[in-house]
């Protein structure tokens, strides 16, 4: 029997499971809801944008493959056929995306430390990497980056981080823990004990050939790809990207310096309700439970959640060359978030 799964953007059915190390077969359906700052589901949902996720993370896999670079990915499933295929061969767009599937073990806890060994022993040759890989072009003003780091050690010639965006010499690669109640970002030698027989040079080779697809399909559409994140399936020695990359929730962008991306939606509940953000905050700081000391966020105004929505659906049909959704031109999608943010 399928296994069911519901996170805060998308549910995970687990056909079958990964037998030694050969991996198992699954689907990721993509919803329409969103979620900031770690809350989970959000009151409201945004229309399209599940189908938004899946296209334009289905178009990022395809490229990665004709590159070369292993996935995890089998393809999407038609919505009028129920056919799994290539993207170009569904007439709507999809919101199902079938792929490999691998062992994602409990991870246990004992004297206050986490036994990464143990979730590799049960993962055996076919295991998600508890681990997430994130890769950096550019700086943002609120980049954590800047607290644990000085500009001269990312190659920059100067002292201090300045007000703006700041772009990279050469992009970054960061690992930081996926499993834990609340990310951490790791040194390396933190993150190849996390990372267990997956090596960590190949990790950081896939990342950087994600971010070189991510960045050339951005800049093709009219956009400037500036991070992202991924996640790998390690599969019996050999490492294949996974998860789902190249969308707005995973990756940010912006056009003519706003942000289209899930930051659009942070930077308006910044805006908006700052009390709530930094309630967040606080307890996220003095609880491990900490959404049980935190209130209930408000629901957006009905004309933000119609301009988020099309500027999901501008940035799918740019990003992957296609006409799938009643969305406005991307300028003009940009247009109307830029006053959100």
């Amino acid at each position: 029997m399928p296994t069911r799964t519901e996170g805060s953007v998308k549910g995970v059915v687990v056909d079958s499971g990964p037998t030694g190390g050969d991996p198992g077969r699954g689907r990721f359906r993509f919803s329409d809801r969103y979620s900031v700052f770690d809350w989970g589901p959000m009151p409201d949902v945004v229309p399209g944008k599940g189908a938004s996720l899946c296209t334009t993370g289905a178009h990022t896999f395809e490229t990665l493959e004709a590159r070369d670079v292993p996935t995890h990915y089998r393809g999407v499933r038609d919505p009028a056929t129920g056919t799994v295929g290539p993207l170009e061969a569904c007439a709507e767009p999809p919101a199902e995306m079938a792929v490999d599937v691998g062992r994602v073990p409990d991870l246990p806890r004992a004297d206050g430390e986490y036994d990464y060994a143990a979730y590799h022993r049960a993962g055996g040759d076919c295991f998600v990497v508890p681990l997430e890989v994130v890769f950096r072009d550019r700086v943002p003003p609120g980049s954590s980056l800047r607290r644990r780091f000085s500009p001269r050690e990312h190659g920059l010639d100067r002292e201090t981080w300045p007000d703006g965006v700041v772009d990279l010499p050469r992009p970054v690669v960061e690992f930081s823990t996926k499993y834990e109640p609340s990310d951490r970002y790791l040194d390396r030698a933190a993150a190849e004990r996390v990372a267990g027989p997956a090596d960590l040079d190949d990790l950081e080779r896939l990342a950087r050939a994600a971010n070189d697809a991510v960045t050339d399909l951005a800049a093709a559409a009219g956009l400037r790809h500036e991070d992202g994140k991924l996640e790998c399936l390690y599969v019996d020695g050999d490492l294949h990207v996974a998860d789902v990359t190249g969308t707005l929730d995973e990756n940010r962008f912006s056009a003519d310096g706003v942000p289209v991306s899930k930051e659009m939606l942070r930077e308006h509940h910044r805006r908006a309700q700052p009390e709530w953000v930094d309630a967040v905050k606080r307890a996220k700081a003095d609880h491990d439970d900490w959404r049980e000391h935190a209130p209930t966020p408000e629901p957006l105004d009905p004309a933000v959640v119609a301009a988020v929505a099309d500027a999901y659906g501008a940035v799918a049909d740019a990003y992957a060359d296609g006409d799938r959704f009643d969305a406005p031109a991307l300028p003009a999608a940009v247009d109307a978030v830029a006053d959100l943010v």
